[in-house]
């Protein structure tokens, strides 16, 4: 392996001279610059990142840490990251964490070591102090945190109250809510934004829970219907959840939306290619990712936040899960 001994060797000049001719520091003549650059080609040289990272106290990289890469909603979000973090010429390192919170703990403790820049966080596993300790820039993605930190999420209860009031108009008369699990302030929000809309409506409803799984969303959908037969409608704690109460429903020979009337959240792309389309709560999956990329960014560089909660609106898209509102009976 060529190092930086045999650059400054093969120009003719000082290691030192060869590091501030990388690092662009100090006062360097144009030959000079010319002579190192020669030797780098001709050698192949390539810097060691981990001694640049010490030297520099800066690595180029973010962490991008997600409780579950095979829900589809989290390599969309993965794509806006890497996509944004690209144009500021940074390399993002995703962790996958299956909802544990050692794991996430040991991910935030091992790119501190190799010394990350900044974390993006859409899980929120460990206790809120616990993200200040590490003493990294952090920015929380679909999850809320801590008030001091920067936070980029979605209108979860405007949504999910829009969601089960379009249920209601398409002419549901008794409607659950398969939500998302306990204790994220995203599924929180939902349940809270569904519980308003059947409240005022005076609906027969009810709330379970279920994993972001869609063979765990199938086994309580097939639960819910031996148990409550009638219920026609159904608010999904995301798309996930959604398509594994489609699949129940088929299995059960029950017609969507004819008997029962189905509403995810995300608007992942696979909700399009099922038959019947989903009806869902659309995220900005991408502005949301591109936001939180910017936010980190401006903390890594030392530039004041214009503010710490950035919240996007949602938009129904309606699909064919549901009907039309002067279809409802």
């Amino acid at each position: 392996m060529v190092t930086i001994r045999d650059v400054a060797k093969f120009a003719n000049v000082s290691v030192a001279t060869v590091s501030r001719v990388l690092n662009n520091t100090g006062q360097v003549s144009e030959e000079t610059k010319k002579k190192v650059g020669e030797a780098i080609e001709q050698l192949k040289y390539r810097p060691n990142l981990v001694a640049r990272t010490l030297y520099k106290k800066t690595s180029s990289f973010i962490g991008l840490i997600v409780p579950d890469i095979t829900n589809p909603f989290f390599p969309a979000l993965a794509r806006a990251v890497e996509d944004k973090a690209h144009s500021y010429g940074y390399t993002v390192i995703l962790c996958n964490t299956d909802g544990s919170s050692e794991k996430e703990s040991e991910y935030i403790r091992s790119l501190q070591q190799k010394g990350i820049d900044g974390i993006i966080v859409s899980t929120s596993k460990l206790e809120a102090g616990s993200y200040t300790e590490f003493n990294l820039p952090v920015v929380a993605l679909d999850r809320t945190i801590k008030n001091d930190i920067p936070t980029v999420i979605s209108e979860n209860k405007a949504g999910a109250r829009t969601a089960t009031e379009h249920l209601i108009e398409a002419g549901c008369r008794s409607v659950a809510h398969l939500r998302g699990p306990m204790g994220l302030t995203t599924t929180d929000e939902r349940e809270k934004g569904f519980l308003e809309a059947v409240h005022e409506a005076n609906i027969d409803h009810l709330v379970i829970e279920s994993n972001f799984d869609v063979k765990a969303a199938e086994e309580i959908t097939y639960e819910l219907f031996k148990k409550h037969p009638h219920i026609d409608g159904i608010f999904a704690g995301n798309d996930v959840i959604a398509i594994g109460v489609m699949r129940a429903a088929h299995n059960l020979g029950l017609a969507i939306p004819d008997q029962v009337q189905v509403v995810g959240f995300d608007g992942i792309e696979i909700g399009k290619m099922f038959i019947p389309s989903l009806t869902t709560i659309e995220q900005p999956i991408y502005d949301m990712g591109a936001l939180a990329v910017d936010l980190l960014y401006q903390q890594i560089e030392k530039i004041e936040l214009e503010q710490l909660f950035n919240e996007f609106p949602t938009k129904l898209i309606k699909g064919n899960t549901t009907k039309n509102p002067e279809e409802g009976v």
